[in-house]
């Protein structure tokens, strides 16, 4: 069941709005292109006015001037109105490439650029006849009948008033020549666009909120479709758990690249493995680069065999730190004297020759506190050696 429009509380969220406009669903204006159409033509005009219509006046004052080879043949009347038309035609040019920047400049002023084939697509809702009923006698149809009606009769009377002021010099206009009735026209013609700019930018200027407020409006969500739209951004649980299990995959992969850079994997033998690296030069304590328990401990000894990593056996040791320690931490303080003694050992054996033979495996005790069960809870003895 749809939301009906008194639960419709919600600002749209930033999804929303996304998808409407992927539909083609945008905040638009018509009053504002026609406004700015209008005004800049109206610039246009006021700042070359006077030179266009001088030679507007010229080109078309030649036109009617006939020769006399003219007058014996008339079949070339065409091409000679024709030239002058062209004429004309290249004289206002400018003008009208203008008007025609402007109103794709004003047609993306509101809600932007933007073309979208889901919004000329054909669709059953626009073929249902009690939808265009509602389209026609709805709100949003009212409010554009009233603004079309306001509209023309505003522009229609500042054509009357304009009429009415220059009554007299239309009079006139009959009694000049063609050039001078050709200027007083444009002259009257650039006050009544004035005019009519000047009331459409007033039309403007009350539309373009009500279409941002109207497209807001109509945008509006129910607190149960932001719940959904929520959940589904979130994802499903299926899509969480496939999220997951990836993060996972690349987080064991990089451990398992660092398996080859460790000095010594302890080992439990089977059931836990840890990686560690220690810096002689440097002062921090060894660091933890990769660890595992069961299949994962088995490819981390794998790993280090196929690297050469020496691996030894001190099932307690392995628990502990495998318990205790996060992948790329130090291994706690209780332990130190524990690995530094299975550091030493290693380092022992890389620099044995026959002359130098190395250290014997050391038996490894740790503290009690550092006593750990396969199930990773504290044990109850008092010691243990590997």
């Amino acid at each position: 069941m749809s939301d009906s429009a008194q639960d419709k509380t919600e600002e749209p969220t930033a999804q929303k709005l996304k998808k409407a406009r992927d539909d083609g669903q945008v905040a638009r204006s018509t009053e504002l292109p026609a406004a700015v159409i209008v005004i800049g033509s109206f610039v246009v005009l006021m700042l070359t006015g006077s030179w266009l219509m001088s030679r507007l006046s010229k080109v078309f004052a030649q036109g009617f001037v006939f020769e006399r080879q003219l007058i014996e043949k008339p079949l070339l009347l065409p091409a000679h109105f024709g030239e002058h038309l062209l004429a004309a035609f290249v004289l206002v040019l400018p003008v009208v490439l203008f008007t025609m920047v402007a109103a794709i400049i004003a047609s993306g002023m509101t809600g932007g650029y933007l073309f979208s084939f889901k919004s000329v697509m054909p669709k059953g809702s626009k073929l249902n006849p009690i939808n265009g009923l509602k389209r026609i006698f709805g709100t949003h149809a009212l409010v554009e009948l009233g603004k079309a009606i306001l509209k023309f009769m505003l522009v229609a009377g500042v054509l009357w008033w304009s009429l009415l002021v220059n009554m007299d010099g239309l009079v006139a206009i009959g009694q000049m020549g063609l050039e001078p009735a050709l200027n007083a026209a444009g002259r009257m013609i650039m006050q009544s666009a004035l005019w009519v700019a000047l009331s459409l930018a007033i039309i403007a200027l009350i539309d373009v909120p009500w279409q941002k407020h109207s497209f807001t409006k109509r945008m509006r969500m129910s607190l149960q479709e932001v719940k959904d739209e929520f959940k589904q951004m979130e994802g499903s649980p299926e899509v969480k758990a496939q999220i997951r299990r990836r993060q996972r995959e690349m987080s064991n992969a990089r451990m398992m690249d660092r398996v080859k850079d460790a000095d010594v994997v302890i080992t439990n033998p089977e059931h836990f493995a840890v990686a560690l690296e220690y810096d002689p030069t440097g002062e921090g304590a060894p660091i933890m680069v990769a660890k595992g328990s069961d299949h994962m401990a088995a490819l981390i000894r794998a790993e280090a065999k196929a690297h050469g990593v020496h691996l030894f056996e001190a099932p307690p040791l392995a628990r502990a730190i495998y318990f205790t320690t996060k992948v790329e931490q130090q291994v706690p303080e209780d332990l130190y004297h524990a690995v530094a003694q299975v550091i030493a050992y290693v380092f022992s054996l890389e620099a044995a020759s026959p002359m130098n033979p190395p250290r014997a495996k050391p038996q490894v005790q740790i503290p009690s506190s550092m006593q750990f069960n396969p199930d990773g809870q504290k044990a109850t003895a008092q010691g243990a050696t590997a």
